[in-house]
């Protein structure tokens, strides 16, 4: 649905909250929208902006609580020293930056302690791609009240991330670019969390950009709320707009404050306190698990109902019917950037649990007589697979140090136990594994991760996850946004469009001559595309995508019109051989190194794969020329794990190991186009 509060005519969402009475009170940038509403063609107008009054009422503030009878007939309570947050933004939209600003203001480290940018990524692949994988947990104390802040990923292959912290929250901080404004990321984790009934709190980030524009970026959420159906309480959302990496935060765009304290003040203003049965039967959903060496399996969540404590004997729930016992041998609490042990928490708090042997995600930690468990996560299903299976090349074993498929089944069988949104399942042979995501970022992570570890093994092409329902087939589609320089617009749709890629909005942004193009695309076309949008828009273009729904098979999708050139003998590449082998396309090996029999070693200028020997020596005769010719060799293209998994294609494997990534043709599968 298409929206704008400025120029167009109202659409029958707006039309319908025109007549709802809390809308013409609420006031979005200072505005109240009584003032706003005239009567010119139906369309909603804002005036011109002023500075915004201290607001009174936030979505899911006091007033909007539940009734006081259902209050009392559940009796709940809520507790009003404790916040418990998360934060959400799509990808790069600063959120980890603010985060370690909230930290440092909220006096969490010493005033001489010295701290690395971006505190909450302490994952080594996290730091090097600049983004956040998995949740984690912090706390900080403004004004006697303890924030618990989960910081979570702003990538959509990760969102079984985000899916689980919300159970844990009663409120989210939704981070938004003062410039791009909602993103599809933005789309995804706010409609997960109006779906909770969570209140909803607006930071409008990197407000110090040149070319911000808070006006449009702040009604466009506002447009998004109304898409998503929200609540007229949580279309009353606060906004804020900050600079995180400055730690500045205000009511308006022209008037920050010197830290962050506007912010501060409206989670606790804003977010309501967790509603607890603090006298009930103990009830604790375990949202996530962590590993200690010493401590073993630890369980972290928060506490529903009653009161958990150190040496208590509970009962571990999945179900009515199927619980076990456990003793709860260690139990911390989360205070600043630390776990501290504690010998009881109260109902509301997030706590991490200790000394519950193979507790999953999802089980409840009740009470021993009389607990019942919790309703258990869901998860969206995932979208796209790969075949994991053992290395099989002439080089196997050279690096790695786990190989065998017992390695490789216990390694993905430990991953499922805190990644909730994966699945495996066994493939046609015995060494060979089905592993299915939410998209091919979310496996090749776990593919570094496990390489890094010392694993060794092959991966097949991402295949997507098709479903036949009245016996019509569906693939899952996607939204894809994309962003490029309108000079290079023309090969970027060209090339979507040969994707099968329908677009459904473009419009102009900023003063920067880019074009925000959004498309409905099969998650087939999304395969390897990023490279080829790369390419035809010369580096320039962003491209972000969201799963949508699924739809109907959109037919054949060509996702790569050259062939590869294979080595068709073991050996090592010489520059005699590969001054030749270039003229037939790009190489991805140099001289000096070790290639086998099938490997791939370049990409072929036409269709089809060709065979060549790259490994030729110069003929030791005694004729010699007056003159050695010299060799000289283009630089080899030099591709990573991701650029391999996008290149590949059905007949084509990527051998990984902790020191190579390599690609070579099927062995099992017959040759295909070879010359």
């Amino acid at each position: 649905m298409e929206l704008s509060l400025s120029t167009s005519s109202a659409s029958p969402a707006v039309l319908r909250r025109q007549a709802s009475p809390l809308l013409h009170k609420q006031q979005v940038l200072g505005v109240s929208f009584a003032s706003a509403l005239k009567p010119r063609g139906g369309a909603l107008r804002f005036p011109s902006r002023r500075p915004l009054p201290r607001p009174i009422t936030c979505s899911a503030s006091p007033s909007t609580a539940e009734p006081a009878s259902e209050v009392k007939k559940k009796q709940l309570d809520r507790r009003n020293d404790v916040r418990n947050i998360a934060i959400v933004a799509h990808v790069d939209h600063g959120k980890t930056t603010l985060v370690d600003s909230m930290l440092r203001q909220a006096k969490v480290f010493r005033d001489n302690q010295v701290m690395q940018e971006r505190i909450m990524d302490s994952n080594d692949l996290e730091r090097e791609r600049g983004i956040t994988i998995l949740s984690k947990n912090t706390s900080i104390t403004y004004k006697n009240t303890k924030v618990n802040i989960i910081d979570t990923p702003g990538h959509s292959d990760f969102g079984g991330e985000v899916e689980r912290v919300l159970n844990m929250v009663d409120g989210v901080l939704l981070v938004v670019d003062s410039v791009e404004g909602p993103m599809p990321q933005t789309r995804f984790v706010l409609k997960k969390a109006l779906e909770f009934g969570h209140a909803v709190v607006v930071v409008v980030n990197k407000i110090d950009r040149p070319s911000a524009r808070p006006e449009f970026v702040v009604n466009s959420t506002f447009e998004l709320f109304i898409e998503l159906n929200a609540t007229d309480e949580q279309c009353d959302f606060q906004a804020i707009y900050a600079s995180g990496i400055k730690g500045k935060a205000g009511l308006s765009p022209d008037d920050l404050a010197e830290d962050l304290g506007p912010l501060f003040e409206a989670i606790i203003r804003c977010v309501p306190g967790p509603n607890i049965e603090k006298d009930g039967a103990l009830q604790m959903l375990a949202t996530n698990i962590e590993y200690d060496e010493h401590k073993g399996r630890i369980a972290i969540g928060r506490l529903h109902a009653g009161v958990l404590r150190k040496g208590m004997d509970v009962r571990v729930c999945t179900s009515e019917d199927s619980c076990r016992f456990a003793r709860v041998s260690e139990l911390f609490v989360y205070e600043k950037f630390y776990r501290v042990p504690t010998d009881s928490v109260e109902a509301g708090d997030i706590c991490a649990v200790c000394g519950i042997d193979n507790i999953q995600i999802g089980e409840t930690i009740a009470d021993k007589v009389h607990g019942k468990p919790l309703p258990t996560i869901k998860v969206e299903e995932p979208t796209v697979k790969m075949s994991f299976s053992v290395n099989t090349s002439p080089f196997s074993g050279r690096e790695g140090k786990y190989v065998t498929s017992r390695n490789l089944r216990d390694r993905l069988n430990r991953e499922l136990e805190r990644n909730l949104a994966m699945k495996v399942e066994d493939g046609e042979t015995a060494d060979t594994f089905i592993v299915s995501g939410r998209g091919t970022l979310h496996i090749t992570i776990l593919i570094e991760n496990m390489r890094r570890e010392g694993y060794e093994f092959m991966v097949g092409p991402p295949k997507v996850i098709n479903k036949r329902v009245n016996d019509k087939l569906l693939e899952p589609y996607e939204i894809a946004t994309v962003e490029v320089p309108e000079a290079h617009m023309g090969p970027v749709v060209e090339l979507l469009g040969k994707r099968r890629g329908q677009m459904f909005d473009m419009q102009g942004v900023g003063s920067e001559g880019t074009t925000f193009l959004r498309y409905k695309i099969p998650t087939r076309g999304l395969l390897g595309l990023r490279n080829a949008i790369l390419t035809a828009s010369r580096g320039t273009a962003i491209l972000n995508t969201v799963f949508d729904s699924y739809g109907p098979w959109a037919g054949d999708i060509s996702t790569r019109d050259l062939g590869s050139l294979v080595a068709f003998e073991d050996g090592t590449s010489t520059s005699y051989a590969l001054a030749s082998a270039q003229e037939r396309g790009q190489m991805f090996v140099g001289s000096g190194v070790d290639v086998y029999k099938g490997q791939i070693v370049g990409i072929h200028q036409r269709p089809g794969d060709l065979g060549l020997n790259i490994c030729k020596k110069k003929a030791a005769t005694n004729i010699r020329s007056n003159k050695d010719v010299t060799v000289i060799l283009d630089t080899p293209l030099t591709y990573s794990l991701d650029d391999c998994i996008e290149y590949i294609e059905e007949d084509e494997l990527v051998e990984v190991t902790p020191s190579s990534i390599r690609m070579c043709k099927n062995p099992k599968m017959a040759k295909k186009g070879r010359q």
